[in-house]
């Protein structure tokens, strides 16, 4: 969230000191709501400046604070919808801005960003709480109608994570599946100590602008290709596919995609019927596949399960060898050999949600 200058009040003589030395205009801020306000004025130009705001832009922020980010925004676009979760800031910026020349062109909505309907905007420039990174995200990226761009300052590891490419230590589900939707680009480093309270981290301002127009997949099951892939990045996929409780998920989905084929052949032997695969009870989002300390030999599927079991074993890794994927590993591979890999699989009955 963006703020403005701290004001330090003196005690009175003999009196204790407060609780919260964090204050501006009498409002303590809680580190664990994540309340760091950017002090630096240069700071706040910058990242004005490189966000590219038209004078007809409708901006988003979120987390606004007590206001400096958001001054600065009205100055810039056409109007600002400030999203604010905490009622004492709200009182602040409607105190800030009433009766100026940018009370007019201010909403702002009190709720938690989450979980409220998010209006038309143009471009979204935020300094947000950290620990809403992940989900604020994605958020974004799946509203509609699409906007132009959005520049966040965000913890600097999961910036990182954001941008990295194959091969990069930091590589990982979160960075494919945010580049599958967008293109993403570091724009500042920024030190704690541009804040107050200065947070434990480092942190950075990252432009994210959506594809348009978007990938023609199906998220849910792209998710669910790339979560396995990913459980276990640096092993090869061959060794992942051999997984038992991968192998169990995968081949309950196929099955219960193969009873609701025949089922619906035998209701409309006439219709052309498109299976929609979201309707699978099961995802893999309900399994625990953190299992880096296990061998790969206690998760593999026995050869002495039963013959189907081991058919559709051999289904999976067939596709795999295929496509020539069986020995590669997910933290090297690109875009394009996810969406290939998937397309295989789809192509071979094996679906990932």
């Amino acid at each position: 969230m963006a703020g403005g200058k701290i004001r330090k009040e003196k005690p009175h003589r003999g009196a204790a000191a407060p609780a919260n030395p964090h204050h501006q205009g009498g409002i303590p801020f809680h580190k664990s709501k994540g309340q760091h306000i950017l002090k630096n004025p240069l700071l706040v130009d910058s990242i004005i400046q490189k966000s590219g705001i038209k004078s007809t832009d409708v901006i988003l922020e979120i987390g606004p604070g007590t206001g400096n980010l958001t001054k600065k925004l009205l100055e810039a676009g056409k109007s600002v919808i400030a999203v604010e979760l905490d009622p004492r800031m709200v009182l602040e910026l409607q105190r800030r801005f009433q009766g100026t020349p940018h009370s007019n062109r201010l909403k702002v909505i009190q709720g938690d960003v989450l979980k409220c309907d998010l209006p038309y905007f143009d471009i979204c420039v935020a300094n947000i709480p950290y620990q809403i990174s992940s989900p604020l995200t994605f958020k974004l990226l799946n509203h509609k109608p699409v906007f132009r761009c959005a520049v966040i300052m965000f913890q600097r590891e999961f910036a990182m994570r954001l941008i990295a490419q194959p091969g990069d230590t930091l590589y990982c589900r979160l960075s494919v599946n945010t580049q599958l939707l967008a293109r993403v680009s570091h724009l500042l480093k920024v030190g704690r100590n541009n804040f107050r309270p200065p947070p434990k981290v480092d942190s950075s301002v990252v432009r994210i602008e959506p594809r348009k127009p978007p990938p023609v997949v199906k998220f849910k099951e792209w998710d669910g290709l790339v979560r396995i892939c990913f459980n276990r990045k640096n092993k090869t996929l061959g060794s992942i596919f051999r997984q038992k409780s991968v192998l169990s998920v995968l081949e309950k989905n196929y099955k219960t995609l193969q009873a609701l084929q025949l089922s619906q052949m035998e209701s409309s032997m006439d219709a052309d019927t498109t299976v929609d695969v979201s309707v699978l009870g099961d995802t893999l989002d309900d399994l625990s596949l953190d299992v880096e300390e296990e061998d790969d030999e206690d998760m593999e599927m026995d050869d002495g399960d039963d013959k189907k079991r081991s058919e559709f074993k051999e289904k999976v890794l067939s596709v795999l060898k295929k496509g020539e994927f069986e020995d590669k590993r997910s933290s090297k591979l690109q875009q394009a050999d996810f969406m290939i890999l998937l397309s295989k699989f789809n192509e071979a009955g094996i679906h990932f949600s």
